[in-house]
């Protein structure tokens, strides 16, 4: 279908759910632009009436998905919401349906997570678990206006704005004078809008790497208002980094600790390890160690390991602290905005900002009305083979296909990336199965819903959609899992050597959670998040009723069984995630484990398959003399019991390390464990 048609299908449907709102006479009406890569993905219609009352649409599609909101709010005399209702659907398809309303000193509100009421000072301005821009910018203005730039937040927490930024743009309908505004308390870091101050604090934008909201007619000024923003984010990083890096030069000593030797998959010791100036120097007999190391680190009762890998990432500058405070070390970027990803990676590098080190993969997707809008969008075959060529003279060890590339262009664009010395792998295009992208020289496969869709896809189905989960999540549960099928598709991954990226814990809260109960991957966690950041847990990502729940409960057990199969038939497995940074790693690890890996081999393909797969073996995934100082210390043993890896002190990423206590702290989350002590040597 083309995209102009869609372009002018969605403008009738939004200027349609308006319509059929029947609000008031019409006092304004703005339109707000939404761009991916710089093209036209949806728009946000904001209608203010003479009453009061203010009716926002929005929606937009990317990847085959997206958000569909529709709201309403009303605003007192005194300016402040008095009434707010959202409806809709999120991107992956999960209900959206809130309701708040204020009387006098009281407030009441309904979701499909929760229920309540309370007292509220009249400044106390109402969090939705879904909502637009339109409302973040509602509540963004709201909080600027009180007294101390800051309101208590219902139903729980408090928020804080800070104007840390501002210019003068032009546009169509002439100058706006804009400024950014950074809202903290409602996330794990600050949250940020562009808002007009030449109109009442209305707003402006909200912008991201290869994502804008713009008002229209100002679309233009989009990377200016991206550079502004990446400039306020990286400074603030900078700062952290500076308080929360502690450099370990010369001779650190770990002492008297046991440690993972992952190319056994046994845990050895108790040893004392050296590292000097960011390598492994010395694995010594315990209480041989230098009496003279310039820092030495008590491992009695602790275990260390190789610096753990997320095989599957995107990265942005926030979740450079998480991983690392999860004992991430390496991160593998399997698609992303090209400059943006690589700016960010030089920083982490630098030490500017604190983040993992990056492998990054080269995303090349088809055009079509269903693209994802990462990296190199081709046309032709000859345009996707240009992108291999651009991928391999950066360096990139890998290139990623994704869901909107030919069928036919398979095996000609695998053969021409082997010529160049990538590797091939991702998602299988639609209209094909995973036994046919093997066969076409696919070296890896991301995610167990693709390995999973090749015994149920028929050349029809077209999973460019969410046909990719639903389909999974409807027949996974009838797969006979020892039948010859099975059996064969993992044969064919043993004879060509592919290594399968399963991500089980991307899609554990999809196929269980039902709106209101915990997400089962973040619940044992939970309690040590911000309490305005836990309640939308609670919502569920998709829309599971109580018919489709029954075969879903059954398909994801079938989703680990066949995952563990595929190990112990000696298929390679990575430790990606693709989903909340650091928690969902140790998640992955867990989930492995309760598939039935052993959970010494689990942390062996956390670090040695990671390294292994990303070409970096010869400098990390082991502890050895020479390599990389990225070390993980633990209190307990994850060889035994795969959750005390939750439970990671202290991070080393070459010669500098990290408290991971210090880092949830600046982030609001509750530490987990203690720091060891690190004693310094006296100053001579």
């Amino acid at each position: 279908m083309p995209w102009t048609f869609m372009r002018s299908l969605l403008a009738f449907l939004l200027g349609l759910m308006l319509a059929l709102a029947g609000s008031a006479a019409t006092a304004a009406e703005t339109t707000y632009s939404i761009t991916i890569q710089s093209q036209l993905a949806g728009q946000l219609v904001q209608r203010n009436a003479d009453d009061g009352s203010i009716r926002v649409v929005y929606s937009y599609r990317d990847n085959g998905r997206g958000p569909d909101v529709d709201e309403r709010f009303v605003l007192g005399g005194d300016g402040n919401v008095i009434e707010y209702q959202v409806t809709g659907k999120s991107t992956f398809g999960g209900l959206i349906r809130e309701n708040f309303k204020r009387q006098g000193d009281r407030v009441e509100w309904t979701s499909l997570v929760d229920q309540g009421g309370q007292a509220a000072a009249p400044q106390a301005a109402f969090l939705a678990i879904e909502s637009s821009p339109a409302w973040f910018a509602q509540v963004v203005r709201h909080a600027w206006r009180q007294a101390d730039h800051a309101t208590p937040a219902i139903p729980v927490g408090r928020l804080s704005v800070e104007r840390v930024d501002a210019l003068t743009v032009n546009g169509r309908a002439g100058p706006a004078q804009v400024a950014l505004y950074a809202l903290t308390g409602a996330n794990l870091a600050p949250d940020y809008v562009w808002l007009r101050e030449d109109a009442g604090l209305t707003l402006f934008g909200m912008v991201f790497p290869g994502w804008a909201l713009v008002e229209q007619g100002y679309e233009s000024v989009s990377p200016e208002l991206l550079s502004r923003l990446e400039k306020v984010q990286n400074e603030r990083l900078h700062t952290m980094a500076k308080r929360l890096a502690h450099p370990m030069p010369g001779l650190t000593l770990i002492s008297q600790v046991r440690w993972f030797d992952a190319t056994t998959a046994k845990l050895q010791g108790p040893a004392d390890i050296c590292q000097f100036d960011g390598r492994i120097s010395a694995i010594l007999p315990a209480g041989t160690g230098p009496a003279d190391a310039a820092q030495k680190v008590d491992g009695q009762g602790r275990t260390l390991l190789p610096g753990l890998f997320d095989a599957h990432a995107h990265v942005f500058p926030n979740a450079g602290l998480l991983h690392l405070a999860a004992g991430v070390t390496t991160v593998r970027d399997m698609g992303n905005v090209n400059n943006a990803m690589q700016a960010l990676k030089r920083r982490w590098d630098e030490g500017l900002e604190l983040g993992p080190r990056v492998v990054p993969l080269g995303f090349i997707e088809g055009k079509s009305a269903f693209s994802s809008n990462f990296g190199i969008l081709a046309a032709t075959l000859d345009e996707a083979k240009r992108a291999v060529d651009w991928y391999a003279v950066r360096g990139y060890p890998q290139v990623k296909l994704y869901n909107s590339i030919d069928p036919d262009w398979a095996q000609p664009l695998a053969a021409y990336a082997h010529e160049k010395g990538l590797r091939v792998g991702g998602h299988v295009p639609a209209f094909l199965r995973a036994e046919q992208a093997v066969r076409s020289g696919y070296d890896e496969i991301s995610h167990i819903n693709q390995v999973m869709l090749n015994f149920f896809v028929k050349p029809e189905d077209d999973t460019r959609t969410l046909l990719r989960f639903t389909l999974v999540g409807d027949k996974a549960g009838d797969l006979a899992l020892d039948g010859p099928k099975v059996k064969s598709f993992i044969d064919l991954l043993l004879e060509r050597g592919t290594v399968v990226d399963a991500t089980v814990g991307a899609f554990e809260a999809m196929y269980l959670q039902r709106n209101g109960q915990a997400n089962p991957s973040l619940a044992s966690v939970a309690d040590h998040l911000p309490v305005t950041f836990s309640r939308g847990l609670l919502s569920a990502q998709m829309d599971i009723t109580d018919a489709i729940a029954v075969p879903y409960q059954r398909s994801y057990p079938a989703m680990l069984a066949l995952t563990a199969r595929m190990h112990r038939a000696g298929v390679p497995l990575l430790a990606g995630t693709d989903d909340f940074a650091g928690f969902a790693l140790h998640r992955e690890l867990e989930l492995y484990v309760k598939a039935g890996i052993p959970a010494p081999e689990v942390l062996q393909i956390a670090t040695l398959n990671g390294a292994r797969y990303t070409g970096t073996l010869a400098d990390r995934g082991t502890i050895e003399r020479g390599k990389l100082a990225d070390l993980v210390l633990v209190d307990g043993e994850p060889t035994t019991n795969i959750e005390d890896i939750r439970r990671t002190s202290l991070v080393f990423k070459g010669g500098v390390a990290f408290a991971p206590a210090e880092i949830h702290q600046a982030l609001g989350i509750r530490p987990f464990v203690d720091p060891p002590a690190v004693v310094k040597a006296a100053a001579k």
